[in-house]
């Protein structure tokens, strides 16, 4: 019997086909061999010398008093007499930015000036020749480093003591940058909402002293801070403290006025004197920094004397006294040494 075309196309339809092929997915990446492991290489960093040589209170207690929060600008030198016992800096009053220094040389009568040997121009000169006299080792560590601090230049920069003072008050047992963020705030407070610019000068101590407490915790300050710079902005408001008082001033007296403060211990104290005062001859045996300087000075291996614990691990306060009694009237720039000293070899002249 023949079977009707329409018949055969209908049971081919009813047949079950086979699925089709699966292509392989060509879109997924191929996962790269590991690599065997290997130590990278070290990166060498090069060390940045700091524009400062202690912890970071004495970056902001250094900060120029005329440029404010704005860069620093650059400042024209002017030779004026020097002494290593006196402060040599160029102070600004804090309430009325009066400028307070040493004598302009060119003022000195030209009887007297003839027989004028330290001025602000040659004070550094003269100090690095008598650490070298006293000690040949410090000459490789002052060839290798410029002390800008005691430089023509840097006895230039006006210092506004009070702002000096503040930014230490407000450094302490905080890092750099937590400082600096602090300080900006501080800063703020005085001024008008929106105001920009980096011509936003610090406060007087006038309108700090009138503040309260509460507004300057604002700026992040700490209760206790906040009663230490008010406490401060009152001794210069009421004539108690002032920049003619602290350039004049016998080192002694400045050390007692100002540890009679809340808020300022003898090494932030001591710091002011060296940094801001420009004192020649400040050394701080409470230094940890400097007594370990000291000590790998002298040739002892600091590494090994870490593990000996205590305040004075790495040499004594006598000893610490005794070695830097000798580089008088510039303990000072020895001190500003010190914390370098561990950058530079000087075994070939031990």
């Amino acid at each position: 019997m023949t079977i009707r075309r329409s018949a055969r196309i209908s049971s081919r339809g009813n047949g079950v086909q086979a699925p089709p092929i699966s292509q392989t997915t060509t879109s997924q990446k191929r996962k790269p061999s590991p690599e065997p492991p290997s130590t990278p290489a070290k990166k060498r960093i090069r060390p940045v010398e700091p524009v400062t040589p202690t912890p970071t209170a004495v970056g902001l207690i250094t900060e120029n008093g005329d440029h404010k929060l704005g860069k620093k600008p650059r400042n024209a030198t002017v030779t004026r007499l020097a002494d290593p016992n006196l402060s040599n800096a160029t102070l600004l009053s804090p309430e009325t930015s009066r400028v307070i220094a040493s004598r302009d040389i060119e003022l000195v009568s030209p009887s007297k000036a003839s027989s004028v040997r330290t001025t602000t121009a040659n004070l550094l000169e003269e100090a690095c020749a008598h650490l070298i006299k006293v000690d040949e080792r410090m000459r490789p560590l002052i060839e290798k480093h410029h002390c800008r601090v005691f430089s023509p230049e840097g006895l230039a920069e006006k210092i506004d003591p009070f702002e000096s003072l503040t930014s230490g008050i407000i450094s302490q047992q905080v890092s750099g940058a937590a400082a600096k963020s602090i300080k900006a705030k501080f800063v703020a407070l005085f001024h008008k909402d929106g105001e920009e610019g980096p011509e936003k000068r610090f406060p007087l101590p006038s309108e700090v002293a009138a503040c309260s407490v509460e507004h300057l915790r604002t700026a992040g300050l700490s209760q206790r801070k906040a009663e230490y710079i008010q406490g401060l902005a009152e001794k210069f408001a009421n004539g108690d403290l002032n920049a003619q008082l602290l350039h004049d001033a016998p080192y002694e007296e400045v050390l007692e006025k100002l540890i009679a403060v809340r808020g300022l211990g003898r090494w932030s104290v001591e710091m002011f004197a060296c940094f801001a005062l420009k004192r020649m001859d400040v050394f701080s045996l409470g230094d940890l920094g400097v007594q370990r300087g000291m000590a790998a000075f002298v040739g002892r291996d600091v590494a090994k004397l870490k593990s000996k614990g205590g305040k004075w691990k790495y040499m004594s306060e006598k000893e610490m006294s005794e070695l830097s009694e000798q580089f008088a009237p510039y303990r000072s720039l020895f001190m500003w040494y010190m914390w370098r000293v561990e950058e530079t070899d000087i075994s070939t002249l031990e």
